[in-house]
């Protein structure tokens, strides 16, 4: 349960907001200095602050300093004033110095949990987005806070100074070329090329001389002398994506370069040193490929020195959340919209969906939804899922009370059924009197009819 400071003097106040606001551990300071006190104690997202204070109770001055306090000590504290009816210029003061929010008096129940909960969400959001740009910020550049993303990045930190040929397994769209980036950046070799070349794009007639080069005159429409992509990438790391699509009768040739690290250009009769580290991924099982005889054994084990399983993005906890959120706030700023973050419905659908396409599939989806968004919040429809499918898969229900009469109709309805529609059986049940149940009913405009003789 979230924690929520509130600051002021009456009591009545405490315990009317006390029980409006049940779905908060809700937490009372009186004054300025106990206010102060329970903010660095309990660090609460959000602070409902009375401006008027004691010793200064019938004016803004107090309040208005606890504010500038709490902004210092605490500065992504949400913080929202309570006014009076005639208190609009404190209040544009109050937002004026750093507050979230204002609410005039009398309290109404339903608009102060309305904006309470809008306040802990956005707190809840611009921390991950701060922890998104800290992680972003990181050498490694690999996004995600899930236990086996953890694993990953320590493994990277532990072989990226070492020479070690790298093999990375996973689905198309998982990172593999970010891993291998990674796998660079973190290595003595950063400052030198990272070159990629995909073996699946490239046709097979031209694949060799892509990798290897060419002299002039090596063969028709070799105008000039050309280096491949393994001497491009020299004193720095070669990415070789979907090696498990490399011809059979070039990958002898490639078992050699990384064997004694020298190559001969196509047309070419001279040795070319060359120092480079090499970094290797497939989406194919190797190992049978090994077995079926269209993959070298003597090549795999050459590439496979240290072996990465990169997960599935459906595999990886909350950091479709968090991944979502980094490609939102990068969009946003390419397209140039206003759009902050995700509804609950948007956040319930990313986690809910399976993403067959992996990190490359979010994205796209990612960024077609900021496109279509009208509002401040990427919605579950802007993303192309269903509103009402998605609520029902995975609610992130925030107010107590609603869960509480979602639970109680939905109890007495399965009652009913299991009573053969006997009020008096559904009321044993329910373990309730019939009164109650009666008043149930009532409460939730059920359509209850009793077949009691």
């Amino acid at each position: 349960m979230e924690k929520l400071l509130i600051v002021d003097d009456d009591e009545g106040i405490q315990k009317q907001l006390k029980w409006s606001l049940s779905n908060y551990q809700t937490i009372f300071a009186k004054n300025r200095q106990t206010a102060i006190n329970a903010i660095r104690l309990h660090e609460p997202k959000v602070v409902l602050l009375d401006l008027g204070l004691p010793p200064d109770t019938a004016n803004a001055s107090e309040g208005l300093k606890t504010l500038e306090e709490i902004m210092a000590l605490a500065p992504f504290t949400k913080v929202v004033v309570i006014t009076g009816n005639d208190d609009h210029k404190v209040a544009l003061q109050a937002i004026a110095n750093g507050a979230y929010d204002f609410y005039q008096k009398p309290l109404d129940a339903d608009v102060i949990n309305v904006i309470v909960d809008r306040a802990n969400n956005v707190s809840t959001i611009e921390k991950e987005n701060r922890v998104i740009r800290e992680l972003a910020g990181v050498d490694s550049g690999i996004i995600g806070s899930s236990e086996v993303m953890e694993n990953l990045r320590t493994r990277i930190k532990r072989i990226a100074p070492t020479e070690i040929t790298a093999l990375l397994l996973g689905e198309s769209g998982t990172g593999k070329e970010v891993v291998a980036n990674a796998i660079h950046k973190l290595s003595n070799r950063k400052k030198k090329p990272f070159v990629a070349i995909n073996c699946a794009s490239i046709p097979d007639t031209l694949l060799e001389s892509e990798l290897f080069g060419f002299e002039k005159g090596a063969f028709t429409g070799a105008h000039r002398t050309t280096k491949g992509k393994i001497e491009m990438a020299q004193g720095g790391t070669l990415f070789l994506d979907e090696i498990g699509d490399m011809p059979f009768n070039l990958q002898a040739k490639l078992l050699r370069f990384l064997q004694e690290r020298i190559i001969e250009r196509i047309g070419g009769r001279a040795e070319i040193p060359v120092d480079v580290r090499v970094v290797c991924a497939t989406n194919q099982n190797l190992e049978n490929m090994v077995a079926e005889k269209t993959f070298r054994e003597d090549l795999y084990y050459r590439i496979s020195e240290m072996v990465f399983s990169i997960p599935p993005l459906k595999d990886r906890e909350y950091d479709v959340l968090i991944l979502g959120q980094y490609f939102l706030l990068q969009y946003a700023k390419d397209y140039n919209v206003k759009v902050q973050g995700f509804s609950d419905s948007a956040a319930n659908a990313l986690k809910s969906y399976h993403w067959p396409g992996n990190i490359r599939q979010l994205q796209n989806k990612i960024k077609s939804a900021v496109i279509l968004a009208t509002g401040g919040q990427v919605t579950a429809n802007d993303l192309g899922f269903s509103e009402e499918a998605d609520e029902s898969a995975s609610p992130l229900e925030l107010n107590l009370r609603a869960v509480r009469e979602r639970a109680e109709s939905g109890a007495v309805s399965k009652a009913y059924a299991l009573a053969d529609g006997n009020m008096s059986r559904t009321a044993e049940l329910l373990g309730v009197t019939r009164p109650t149940l009666y008043a149930l009913v009532e409460k939730y405009s059920m359509q209850l009819k009793s077949q009691e003789a």
